[in-house]
């Protein structure tokens, strides 16, 4: 796959995991936010709590099963800390959230996939 076809399919799986995780009640404050650290593909609160948000796209659940590794993660969680005093108020409890998609199933909301 070519590189701007990634991009694009990327750009489309967080547009679909935006869309999922308002409709669990979530408001989106962000989307593709590059820090020096990394990149949160998605910034998130509800009352409270702040999550960060990796979001991976794979052909099947096999290589869904495969998609977060301790090294992305590593990233994400640098990248997170980073942009809390962005994000985050007072009291706010943060973490590292991840959705994974692959076609014919719903998104798969994964919830604290980072414990730093």
């Amino acid at each position: 796959m070519s590189r701007r076809a990634a991009e694009a399919r990327g750009r489309f799986a967080e547009t679909i995991a935006a869309n999922f995780l308002r409709l669990k009640g979530w408001q989106i404050l962000d989307r593709r936010v590059r820090t020096p650290a990394g990149e949160i593909d998605i910034v998130m609160r509800r009352p409270g709590l702040v999550a960060f948000v990796e979001v991976k796209s794979r052909k099947d659940q096999a290589a869904l099963d495969l998609a977060l590794d301790r090294q992305r993660l590593v990233r994400v969680a640098a990248a997170a800390e980073y942009l809390m005093p962005r994000y985050a108020g007072p009291g706010d409890d943060i973490r590292i959230d991840a959705v994974l998609i692959a076609p014919g199933r719903l998104p798969q909301h994964l919830e604290h996939v980072w414990q730093g």
